[in-house]
């Protein structure tokens, strides 16, 4: 920083393409020559890992290298707040964001670049009936501006990719490549993504995630049944997929992560359970016939069903004793195990047993999980206590019936049909639980109605989790005349973010006595607080004039600190304090993390008074002030000496 004039904020989204330099460049050196990367040493240091043959597989399409140029492309916008919008603005930790996701994708990306635990989308299907983001290299903001008003200049139609179109695939390609680029970015190492899609591009959604995310990293292609097609002239398709992909299944492997479900049901069983024993007072008799009548009211179809295999039940609670001890394969060890009854030799199983050693088979039944027949005829047997086996690795084949998320959703609105095919509240609810740990960032790009954030509301108020969504959603109008309109519902947007303040009271009511976050801040996509400087060379002295002022008209301070944090590459939710100082606004945000006043006619007391509020346990790290925020020049230089003197070094201008 020079010690006359501070740094100014940059005027756009992080430059991807600089980052990766710059990662390179702490690499390999060697490999730059005047600011260039020299190709030739950069295969040099690769050495036998650099392709030498000329044909090798590659997924390409017709706009592909465009899409990959917007991917790349900085964003020239900012994300503005909507308090009236947002619910208990000051202390939630929950972001709702309308825009074109792949403007805020590009403004997210130094906030929150490798913090995000978990993504889901559900994008366009492209059926060619759906709304399909239309990008432009040159200005997709301006872009995005004219979209959501559903019309061009000429009142064409912006909103669909139908299938006699040219370029059906690679228009939809082109709009997916550059989102999922930006979305690796934001996960963490021990990320995971899952992106919903059905038979019209799962095909080429598998090739591009692998293009994306590397195809090593894949973890599962998940299949949802949700409906059945009577009308259907050959087979009755009524499948989605979920293809599941890791940010580094290299980092889950070295974390030891792994993921693992509680079985459906085992909740409900061990309450009744402990009802059970209270009421008999340890008569197994009575407690097992207390289960098996509830087992009985479960449908075989239902993912509680598994349970009704635990038909056994003592002081350990209910178990299963028909495990298999066979060693897998065959060619297991065969040593001598005597019946503790009889003291005679049992039953070999037919492939050996599937403990290497007799030490460690009468290891396992100290430990209660070996039992034995009535004598040495029959083979021994695995046992399974339910609470001590009650979690699981998901299934890759799931049951979830389209109507039933359809009127649970509809319930919420009083019975209205505001939003068509929403996503069943407990298949993401799942997924959640799955993959996080009571904490994260979970993220959800195309975020329709909402049900990631009501998931991820619903969880943490189960288990006092304390995750976080960030929801992104265009704000699409709805249909002329449908239900939603009708309704007052003028845009998506307006219904997810009712959605999350209707399931909050929903879930409150139900948790009357949880604490968990229930709120969210609204931001809005909109073009850069600063005015990008396009000089008209025919009235350049009124240009120059009016290029003293650089803040768009009708922006207030807060628009203006929104931008610095994003900017800057802070968390949006961070905590921000309004203060104030000798007759200015401060905000102070993060106890010293950023302080900003962007007042004008600043003179040196109060520079001196907005440097008395850092203390020894909260410094102040960074101030932000207007180019115009100071009395005169000299004022300014002094500001800069005083703050340095304090030990602030970082002083930017906006």
């Amino acid at each position: 920083m020079s010690d006359k004039q501070p740094i100014s904020v940059p005027a756009s989204s992080m430059n991807l393409t600089e980052h990766s330099l710059e990662h390179l460049k702490a690499l390999f050196p060697n490999v730059f020559a005047e600011g260039k990367v020299d190709f030739e040493a950069l295969k040099a240091e690769l050495g036998e890992h650099v392709e030498t043959q000329g044909e090798r597989f590659q997924f390409t399409w017709a706009g592909k290298e465009q899409a990959k140029r917007i991917a790349t492309t900085p964003s020239l916008g900012t994300l503005r707040p909507a308090k009236e919008e947002s619910v208990n603005w000051d202390e939630t930790e929950n972001l709702y964001i309308e825009g074109d996701n792949l403007e805020v994708l590009k403004l997210l990306q130094k906030s929150y670049f490798n913090k995000t635990k978990m993504i889901y989308i559900d994008p366009p299907y492209n059926t060619g009936k759906d709304f399909v983001y239309k990008d432009d290299f040159k200005d997709n903001l301006a872009n995005y501006q004219r979209l959501t008003g559903q019309r061009d200049e000429e009142g064409n139609p912006l909103t669909t990719n139908t299938d006699s179109a040219g370029r059906y695939h690679s228009n939809w390609l082109s709009m997916m490549y550059p989102r999922l680029k930006l979305a690796r970015n934001l996960l963490r190492d021990d990320g995971v993504i899952f992106i919903s899609i059905d038979d019209n591009e799962v095909h080429n959604l598998r090739k591009l995630s692998d293009d994306i995310f590397g195809e090593g990293n894949f973890l599962a292609a998940l299949v949802w049944d949700r409906n059945r097609k009577n009308d259907a002239k050959y087979f009755s398709v009524g499948h989605e997929y979920m293809l599941v992909y890791a940010k580094s299944i290299s980092a889950l492997k070295d974390n030891e992560v792994i993921f693992r479900g509680e079985k459906d049901g085992v909740d409900e069983v061990r309450s009744l359970f402990d009802e059970l024993c209270s009421e008999y007072k340890g008569s197994w008799n009575e407690v097992r016939e207390g289960l098996l009548e509830f087992y009985r009211k479960i449908p075989d179809d239902s993912d509680m069903a598994p349970l009704k295999r635990y038909t056994r039940v003592d002081e350990k609670g209910p178990y299963r004793d028909d495990g298999n001890i066979n060693w897998p394969g065959g060619g297991g060890p065969m040593y001598e195990v005597l019946h503790p009854i009889t003291n005679k030799p049992c039953k070999l199983p037919v492939s050996g047993w599937r403990y290497p050693s007799s030490y460690r088979f009468w290891e396992e039944v100290g430990n209660g999980r070996i039992v034995f027949g009535e004598d040495e005829t029959t083979v021994p047997r695995v046992r399974t206590n339910l609470f001590d086996n009650f979690d699981q690795v998901l299934k890759s084949v799931h049951y979830s019936y389209a109507q039933t998320a359809s009127n649970e959703f509809n319930k919420i609105f009083d019975g209205v049909r505001v939003f068509d095919n929403p996503k069943p509240v407990k298949d993401l609810y799942r997924l959640v639980s799955y993959i996080t740990n009571g904490d994260g960032i979970i993220l959800d790009f195309f975020s329709g109605s909402a049900t990631t954030a009501h998931a991820v509301m619903q969880l943490n108020a189960e288990d006092g989790g304390q995750r976080q969504f960030i929801m992104v959603q265009i704000p699409e109008p709805t249909p002329e005349g449908s239900e939603a309109r009708n309704a007052g519902y003028a845009t998506i947007t307006e219904i997810g973010k009712e959605r999350i303040r209707r399931a909050a009271k929903i879930i409150q009511k139900e948790h009357p006595d949880v604490e968990a976050d229930f709120g969210f801040k609204v931001l809005k996509l909109d073009s850069s607080n600063i005015k990008r400087w396009q000089p008209d060379y025919e009235n350049l002295e009124q240009d120059l004039l009016g290029a003293v002022n650089n803040i768009v008209d009708g922006r207030s301070s807060e628009d203006l600190l929104y931008e610095v944090l994003i900017k800057y590459g802070l968390p949006l939710t961070l905590p921000v304090e309004t203060l104030q100082v000798a007759g200015h606004t401060i905000y102070n945000v993060a106890g010293g993390s950023l302080v900003a006043c962007f007042d004008e006619g600043i003179a040196l007391d109060a520079v001196q008074a907005i440097i008395g509020l850092a203390t020894a346990d909260m410094p102040i790290l960074r101030i932000v002030f207007r180019d115009t925020s100071f009395a005169d020049d000299i004022v300014k230089t002094n500001a800069i000496q005083r703050f340095k003197q304090a030990g602030i070094n970082d002083v930017l201008s906006i």
